[in-house]
């Protein structure tokens, strides 16, 4: 249980992020996929999740996932703490200040700081862990989007399954723009093995969607040690994928498999090569990031490798189905998708091609209901005048409309038929909104606030008169029983007024809300009704009289 208590370690201080920190300058790594060691199951921290990417800032912001996995204690920490570094200088320049193009790596003898990260030979990271405060970049195109980090669980270490590993980088490939596969020293064939099961996946929503599932897959080959076949960096890389990915007539139909689907379930698949750090990092127990102990070959490819990834030109907006995904819909793929492997077996595709389905589906419903009660809060909102009842409902109606036709102009897998389910679940969600709006409206009736006071006063008042004239007639029974009636009237009175004035009681004064209302509607609206029809039809006579 020792990764799960992760989340309870954290600062609760930290936990609402102040308004300033909107940039990623202070953010922090926060575990949003648990692991529990004992039993090898996994859980989504929803509420980390929500905090990060439901910030009012961030929400409806188009997403650029970067998620870096692959075998454990291979620097994987370690390379997104650049990534961080080199965002956090980039959002500095933004607000004023200059660095230079190749100044954003820092000092000599600066520490790095971010993603926890160490030396040694024993896993660290579990789970997969996100930074607090994504980075607000702006496209080429003027638009906004917002860079998510991901840290995974490194794989094959020795206290993981191989559903553990292939869950890890099944999520992170899920939910990523960008998945950054990081080997070290080659690309072997158990490296392309590995993708088999999520090209699988791939590979069975390319049959539903009739689109690339997944973005781009970026191999990262570190300590490179044959520079002499191929030169460091992307134009080294990309001649070694290409013999790596090559299909030839000779072999085995499974190899061939295999770099079908990687090409077919990428839209995008680079490689980069880069040199060994140098001894200082491998073998140092203390090394601290220090560019001072890195090999100058080492950092001059960082310079390359992390712009390329990066830089605005350059950054890939994450996509379902052919569609940009916000960051508010993202919440909902991830809960899908950890649903599905929370089961004791590896999912079959056709179960992840579902999830995919439903989150999708899901997410069409958060954006959809979300625009409602946006438009509702303009209307009839806590700060909004009371609206009246048949204006409040033309409102919704329209609404209304207007949110199920963005469901269904929404890109959607699953077809029209298995999507009804979702537009009726956004039916049911809307009308219990537009209840909880109703009730909120009413609350700002003064009139109707007063209905319960007015009600019992109307009654002491008849039932004095009454008690009188009967008491006046001999007829003390009936005048007794009207004077308990006033009595009682009197009493729900008071007991009404002190409930309102102390909060407590407050199902007493349901009870007598709910009586008040009935003798409202039964008895005191009906006999008004009634002398103003009489009134009417008095007054219709009168006028026919003067007629004639």
């Amino acid at each position: 249980m020792e990764e799960l208590s992760n989340r309870k370690q954290m600062d609760p201080a930290e936990e609402n992020m102040s308004a300033g920190d909107t940039i990623g300058l202070n953010g922090r790594p926060i575990p949003v996929v648990l692991v529990n060691s004992d039993d090898h199951t996994f859980e989504l921290d929803e509420d980390a999740l929500r905090s990060v990417l439901l910030k009012e800032h961030i929400q409806d912001k188009k997403v650029v996932v970067v998620s870096v996995a692959g075998a454990f204690r291979k620097g994987k920490s370690f390379l997104l703490n650049f990534f961080l570094r080199y965002l956090k200088s980039k959002c500095w320049c933004s607000s004023g200040s200059t660095v230079g193009k190749d100044e954003w790596l820092g000092q000599e003898d600066q520490q790095l700081e971010g993603f926890s990260w160490r030396g040694g030979s024993e896993r660290h990271t579990t789970g997969i862990l996100i930074w607090s405060d994504p980075f607000i970049v702006t496209l080429p195109n003027g638009e906004e989007v917002a860079i998510v980090l991901l840290d995974t669980q490194g794989a094959f270490d020795s206290q993981s399954t191989v559903k553990d590993c292939a869950t890890v980088f099944a999520l992170s490939t899920m939910t990523s723009s960008v998945q950054v596969y990081n080997l070290t020293q080659n690309i072997q064939e158990d490296d392309l093995q590995h993708l088999q099961l999520f090209t699988e996946y791939g590979r069975l929503a390319l049959e539903d969607t009739n689109s690339t599932p997944f973005q781009v897959l970026e191999f990262l080959v570190r300590d490179w040690s044959y520079p002499y076949e191929a030169e460091y960096g992307s134009e080294g890389g990309r001649n070694i994928l290409e013999r790596r990915l090559e299909i030839a007539d000779k072999q085995h139909e499974e190899l061939q498999n295999v770099r079908r689907h990687i090409k077919k379930c990428f839209e995008k698949t680079g490689c980069f090569l880069m040199p060994h750090p140098g001894m200082k990092v491998a073998t140092n127990p203390v090394f601290d990031g220090r560019l001072q102990d890195i090999e100058s070959d080492f950092k001059e490819q960082l310079k390359v490798l992390v712009p390329q990834l990066l830089e605005p030109t350059h950054l890939v907006v994450k996509k379902i189905n052919g569609a940009d995904v916000t960051a508010r819909e993202l919440v909902e793929y991830f809960k899908a998708y950890v649903n599905v492997f929370k089961s004791d077996e590896l999912p079959e595709p056709k179960s992840m091609l579902q999830a995919t389905a439903e989150a999708n589906n899901l997410a069409a419903v958060a954006t959809a209901k979300a625009l409602y009660q946006a438009e509702m809060e303009k209307i009839c909102g806590g700060n909004q005048p009371y609206l009246n009842p048949d204006e409040l409902e033309a409102h919704h109606q329209r609404f209304k409309e207007n949110c199920l036709e963005i469901f269904h102009e929404k890109k959607k897998m699953g077809g029209e038929e298995y999507s009804s389910c979702f537009a009726e679940q956004l039916d049911k969600e809307v009308e219990e909104a537009f209840e909880h709006f109703s009730e909120q409206n009413d609350s700002k009736n003064i009139f109707r606030a007063a209905q319960t006071p007015a009600t019992l006063f109307a009654v002491m008042v008849v039932t004095y008169v009454l008690s009188g004239f009967f008491a006046l007639l001999g007829m003390y029974t009936v005048a007794n029983i009207l004077t308990a009636v006033l009595w009682a009237s009197l009493v729900s009175l008071c007991t009404w007024s002190y409930i309102r004035y102390s909060g407590q009681y407050r199902e007493v004064g349901t009870y007598i809300d709910l009586g008040a209302e009935v003798i409202w509607e039964k008895v005191v609206s009906q006999a008004y009704m009634k002398v103003v029809q009489k009134g009417v039809e008095h007054s219709m006579a009168n006028n026919r009289k003067k007629k004639n």
